[in-house]
């Protein structure tokens, strides 16, 4: 089913529940997928070069009681190409455009990655049926600019791109994202994932992000809701930044792993934590449905 979405002009006929269906934003078809019913929607965006089946363990585990929606981001997935715009902006006016047309009213953005990048621009921009904030493995340098160590193999990085592009995103993804002990079968996914990106959008996107912590830092300055974060600890987080920059306060809930990609290396554990943040999002608002979907799980995490 084909959704007209136009911002400021929205017409649409909503499924109710596993119903895989596509927007059309700015011409560009999007494609998503909702799952279960619920008072209150998680919205869940992957990160660069990944797509919403990342997430399929989450959708397992919250959509008994949740309504849940993942996406595929533009570039990415079964989503559209015929754009010239990659910017994590435009990323993010992708998310309000599917928060539009579902006409959601609480919904908790979780977001992983760069896709917390476009959750943080949603919820800056469009904040009036936001209720939560969940990062996944984000935030770790949070409106910091490289280090000069660093800043030179971001040159480089950028440089190879245009001559070597699976090769140095492959490379990139086993340096920075990946380790000596992630298990073959999770290296071998995101290698893949990575040399196969699609490349106008990888290019631009990845070479905008070593520069978007100016625009990351401005945008966090102005979040109003508190910013769980769930980052694992193959990389540490470096709080002082949070602790300057994190307006709305912020709870750091840590996972032990040995990747960037805690949905498909740990996803029970990862589970666990959604669950607590989601717990304390909305503990403030009294709503049954959050204390039967943890009394129910309760078995299910010993």
């Amino acid at each position: 089913m084909i959704l007209p979405v136009h911002l400021g002009n929205i017409s649409a006929m909503i499924p109710h529940i596993s119903n895989k269906t596509a927007v059309i934003h700015h011409e560009l078809h999007l494609n998503y997928t909702l799952s279960g019913t619920g008072d209150i929607a998680l919205l869940f965006v992957h990160g660069a070069f990944l797509d919403e089946t990342y997430w399929n363990a989450q959708v397992d585990y919250f959509s008994s009681s949740y309504q849940v929606i993942t996406l595929d981001l533009a570039g990415h997935g079964k989503s559209g190409c015929n754009r010239t715009n990659w910017s994590i902006e435009q990323f993010g006016q992708d998310v309000i455009a599917l928060l539009k047309v579902l006409q959601l009213k609480q919904v908790i953005l979780i977001g992983h990655s760069m896709g917390a990048d476009a959750i943080l621009e949603a919820a800056i921009l469009y904040p009036q049926p936001v209720i939560g904030f969940i990062a996944i493995d984000a935030f770790k340098h949070v409106g910091q600019p490289l280090p000069d160590a660093y800043q030179k193999q971001a040159e480089e990085i950028t440089q190879k791109l245009q001559t070597e592009f699976a090769d140095t995103l492959e490379a990139y993804a086993r340096m920075a994202l990946l380790t000596s002990e992630t298990k073959p079968a999770i290296t071998e996914r995101i290698v893949q994932a990575y040399r196969n990106a699609y490349e106008p959008m990888a290019v631009e996107s990845i070479t905008e992000s070593f520069d978007y912590y100016q625009r990351e830092r401005e945008l966090l300055q102005r979040m109003i809701l508190k910013l769980y974060l769930i980052n694992v600890d193959y990389m540490a987080t470096e709080q002082s930044a949070l602790d300057q920059y994190a307006a709305g306060s912020y709870e750091l809930l840590s996972l032990h792993g040995t990747s960037h990609f805690p949905m498909i290396e740990n996803p029970k554990e990862l589970n666990d934590r959604l669950g607590e943040a989601i717990t304390s999002i909305t503990k403030n608002k009294n709503n049954e449905q959050v204390s039967a979907f943890f009394e129910d799980h309760d078995d299910s995490h010993t």
